[in-house]
């Protein structure tokens, strides 16, 4: 098949998206697939776009790795003195109609928020990964709280908060404190006192409008991710210091990730009961994945959905599907066949 790989953007994820552009592309190279990697952003400007999946080229081969910390978006924005005209760069959506599909390996604003899709739907490019509605609605994380809470999928307590305005509800410290439409622990903190948490708002206001409060959760963190409404198994990560922060993530050695999970039968089957229930709740297709806390009294939290799952080297998503016998290039074969169903 034709397949675009699309990457890169102008969210602090870029580099994140690049690194899983990268691994797909060169599992559907592999897998004999006609694959091009495309930067959403930057586009192709290279000559005779109709033909570029003939072209013998190593899309990938100028990609360096994932940096310690996110990349600047103003220094992004500035490689095309045009974006504030288009996000999509040249050719991308020409490029994109003539594949039989995209895979998309967005993560982050402009990537996981929906309007991409939105648009896509109207012209007809079909793409892997769920729709516009359910990409919106998880992006914004105190709008999934709510859902969950709806559904009785337990989430922490907390609240949300816009710049400028007062904080209505107290959260005891210790708290967490996020972006409410950031990704990859971007703009993520602990605020054990007063002056912790006036930074960590700082912090978090600095990628969005609105921040998210909620209450700290001592235990195990883990992960679930859902495949057609299925769960694959339960991961834990245990960063070897601090919290599972940009850096943990994706700095190989820096987590102990342990897939399947070692927990007990019956918490295994109620953190994945609730990773498909958030599934369904959400309107997902196709695959995403849900993040968890299990306190020292072994309650179960839900914090959020992933809509576009890293595809990285460190990625749980594929150690998850590896740990039921689907290596790297069946699991992005199963999400293509799922997104031309």
């Amino acid at each position: 098949m034709k397949v675009v790989v699309l990457a890169g953007g102008t969210s602090t994820e870029r580099d994140v998206s690049l690194s899983s552009g990268s691994k797909i592309y060169k599992a559907l190279k592999k897998n004999g697939h006609q694959a091009v990697l495309l930067d959403v952003y930057l586009g192709y400007t290279g000559e005779d776009a109709e033909s570029i999946f003939e072209k013998e080229e190593d899309w990938a081969k100028e990609l360096g790795g994932i940096a310690e910390q996110n990349p600047d978006i103003e220094q992004i924005k500035a490689m095309r003195p045009d974006g504030d005209k288009n996000f999509f760069g040249p050719n991308v959506i020409s490029v994109c109609q003539a594949a039989d599909v995209v895979f998309m390996a967005l993560h982050g604003e402009n990537g996981e928020n929906g309007k991409i899709q939105a648009c896509f739907d109207l012209m007809g490019i079909k793409y892997t990964g769920t729709d516009y509605v359910s990409s919106a609605i998880c992006m914004d994380k105190g709008l999934t709280k709510d859902i969950f809470s709806c559904y009785r999928i337990p989430t922490p307590f907390g609240t949300r908060l816009r710049k400028g305005q007062k904080q209505e509800m107290e959260v005891p410290f210790p708290c967490i404190v996020k972006a409410c439409c950031g990704g990859s622990s971007v703009g993520v903190s602990i605020a054990w006192q007063e002056a912790e948490f006036e930074a960590a708002l700082a912090e978090a206001f600095k990628y969005d409008d609105e921040v998210i409060i909620e209450q700290y959760i001592k235990g195990r963190e883990f992960s679930v991710g859902v495949m057609d409404g299925k769960a694959l198994p339960v991961i834990e990560i245990a960063p070897l210091v601090g919290f599972y922060d940009y850096k943990n993530k994706y700095q190989a050695g820096s987590a102990v990730e342990t897939c399947p999970a070692e927990i007990s039968e019956e918490k295994t089957k109620e953190m994945q009961g609730y990773a498909e229930k958030a599934f369904k709740a959400l309107r997902l297709k196709n695959y995403a994945r849900m993040d968890f806390m299990m306190s020292e009294k072994e309650e179960i939290y839900c914090l959020e959905a992933n809509t576009l799952p890293g595809m990285t080297p460190t990625s749980l998503l594929p150690q998850e599907a590896a740990a039921i016998g689907i290596d790297f290039g069946q699991l992005c074969e199963k999400i293509m066949e799922a997104a031309l169903r």
